[in-house]
């Protein structure tokens, strides 16, 4: 299956080095380019790809913008968030308007692809440097006189709340599993009986929810 991508970027630079990165898979192939949010809703609703990767700050419709009219919308594209550090405030409100995944742009350009098939396959994913900073902001905007967060977790097992803890500090798979002494394939098993006890979209909406379960603290 070939993963259809729209680049949504205002600076051309960035759009042109994934161009020509994903022009050379014979997994990818990148259908348009946008400038703006409201070119990337355009050309959402006219090509219908798979996966956008989102850049937040745009002129005119920011990513923000743009990612919640994707998402609210009868296309199916998934949205890959393109950050840097100084994005703060945007990214909680990236992830509340549907994006499933974030992603640093001093990652490397191979660490990007990577991230557009796991989200095209259905999952989600965030740069680790970027979760720490997810739960910091959702902490500031809940507020200290808020306390400590209390959604209810109610049908999953001890060990599945082992591995949606390790999914909200930002661990991947292969790390989970390395840290519960487990397969690869047994941690996959227990991220997924976790999207659907939760209902959870993806692994994004799980690190809010182990957050909001109490189950990761802030970082100091």
């Amino acid at each position: 299956m070939t993963v259809r991508v729209v680049l949504a970027d205002d600076q051309q630079l960035i759009r042109a080095a994934l161009r020509m990165v994903m022009a050379d898979l014979a997994d990818m192939e990148v259908v348009g380019e946008a400038a703006t949010g409201a070119e990337a809703v355009a050309l959402t609703e006219e090509l219908d790809p798979d996966v956008v990767v989102m850049d937040l700050r745009m002129p005119g419709t920011d990513g923000i913008e743009a990612t919640r009219a994707i998402t609210a919308g009868p296309a199916g594209a998934r949205i890959v968030v393109l950050t840097t550090f100084d994005d703060d405030a945007y990214v909680y409100g990236a992830l509340r308007a549907g994006a499933s995944g974030f992603l640093v742009k001093d990652m490397g350009l191979d660490d990007i692809i990577g991230a557009v098939r796991v989200v095209a396959a259905g999952d989600g994913l965030i740069a680790p440097s970027v979760t720490r900073r997810l739960i910091e902001d959702f902490a500031r905007r809940a507020g200290p006189s808020a306390g400590p967060a209390r959604r209810e977790l109610t049908g999953i097992t001890e060990r599945e709340r082992e591995v949606l803890t390790l999914v909200g500090t930002g661990l991947s798979n292969t790390e989970i599993a390395a840290e519960l002494c487990i397969s690869v394939a047994t941690a996959k098993t227990y991220l997924s009986r976790l999207l659907a006890k939760l209902g959870a979209r993806d692994r994004v909406q799980l690190v809010i929810m182990a957050f909001e379960a109490g189950l990761v603290s802030v970082p100091g």
